[in-house]
């Protein structure tokens, strides 16, 4: 048995639209297979995964507590800044009909890149792993870039009424703010205007009016700086010291990562370069000799990445399956014996290194542990007093 509901909703166009609300199946109904293929790991690398995916905005592989299916005469229409928010069902000759979960939805429009909205909500969604993870309340989140006239931005606004989505916003033109507001109002719209109030308090305190046009607009002329410059030329040198490639450059890097395999040196090293630093990374591998020149550069420079064996194991596993190596292959290399000897290999050399500040990365995201490397960065740039270099962070 199926228990439903209908709903009669109307938009200010006046367009009919009904919504069916079906509960989840029965227990004795058999649970459908699920999808897709699961790695098997330690719990909480599961729930560590989970919790950056929602931060990310990716759905999670999570049981259907019940399902939506819309139909409307007159769909949100999309062009290349944003996407359609569903998809037709499979065979149903292009009906408007679609099933989504039953997730809270949330919103986020921007009349510029996005970065901005994302990252805030990206952070705020970070203090309900509690929810998301353990009790698998699952959030949809949506991006829509580049709105910059107001019919697209009442489109949007409409389907998160249809949908009960929640509406972040960051809008520079202060006229699409207002109406933005006003809309959501109306419509019964739950809304944040991230850009608006600390754009109004920093108006206030310089005593100017801001321009109210979003970075990039045809009307600014934003020139290339030489930070921009800066920037790219980091990304080039860093993807050509990747993995201890030329050791011979690494005095010219401003930041030198090492530590064992899969302790993530080269997605941090790419997200460090695009703030401007120059990352080279050195893999540390038992039996082969590391480069002369990584104890000949300023020790400053070098940060030491270490892992929890059993995080370290299960990351290895699942990266050895992605290539498709054999079990002969990869048997020393996943083994929790050798990833053990691995690691305290490293361990060794880090005690010989006593000014290189080894970081704990288990359980942390690229963005906390790059946190943690630019601090050591600018703390020693500056001169800063420190605790022991030689403690773990």
């Amino acid at each position: 048995m199926i228990a439903s509901s209908t709903l009669l909703l109307s938009d200010p166009r006046r367009t009919p639209i009904s919504a069916t609300i079906d509960s989840q199946p029965t227990s004795s109904d058999p649970e459908p297979e699920p999808q897709g293929r699961k790695l098997k790991g330690s719990t909480q690398l599961n729930r560590w995964s989970r919790a950056r995916a929602i931060r990310s905005g990716r759905k999670l592989d999570l049981p259907v507590q019940r399902t939506l299916s819309v139909e409307m005469n007159s769909p949100v229409s999309t062009n290349g800044s944003f996407s359609p928010l569903s998809t037709p069902r499979e065979g149903s000759d292009g009906e408007d009909n679609a099933e989504v979960e039953a997730a809270k939805s949330i919103y986020m429009v921007s009349d510029g890149t996005g970065w901005t909205a994302e990252h805030s909500v990206s952070a705020a969604l970070g203090q309900f792993d509690y929810c998301l993870v353990d009790r698998a309340c699952p959030v949809n989140t949506h991006l829509f870039s580049g709105i910059d006239d107001v019919e697209r931005l009442m489109e949007i606004v409409k389907q998160a009424a249809l949908e009960g989505a929640m509406l972040i916003y960051t809008i520079a033109d202060p006229s699409m703010a207002e109406s933005a507001r006003q809309a959501c109002m109306m419509w019964g719209v739950p809304s944040t205007d991230i850009l608006g109030p600390i754009t109004e308090a920093i108006a206030s305190h310089l005593g100017v009016s801001p321009s109210g046009l979003p970075r990039g607009a045809p009307g600014r002329k934003v020139p290339l700086t030489e930070e921009y410059f800066r920037r790219i030329e980091a990304i080039e040198f860093t993807i050509k010291q990747d993995d201890g490639a030329l050791p011979r450059n690494l005095h010219m890097a401003d930041i030198i990562l090492t530590g064992v395999s899969r302790t993530g040196k080269t997605p941090l090293s790419i997200y460090l370069s695009q703030k401007g630093y120059k990352v080279a990374n050195v893999p540390i591998v038992m039996g082969v000799e590391l480069p002369k020149t990584l104890f000949e550069v300023d020790p400053e420079k070098v940060v030491g990445l270490t892992i929890n064996p059993l995080v370290l194991q299960t990351i290895r596993r699942a990266r050895a399956k992605t290539l498709g190596f054999a079990k002969e292959a990869r048997s020393n290399y996943c083994e929790m014996d050798y990833v053990r000897q691995e690691l305290e290999f490293a361990s060794r050399i880090f005690a010989q290194n006593p000014v290189w500040p080894v970081i704990e990365v288990s359980g942390r995201a690229i963005e906390e542990t790059a946190a943690v490397v630019l601090r050591l960065y600018q703390d020693r740039k500056e001169k800063c007093l420190m605790p022991r270099i030689s403690k773990r962070y």
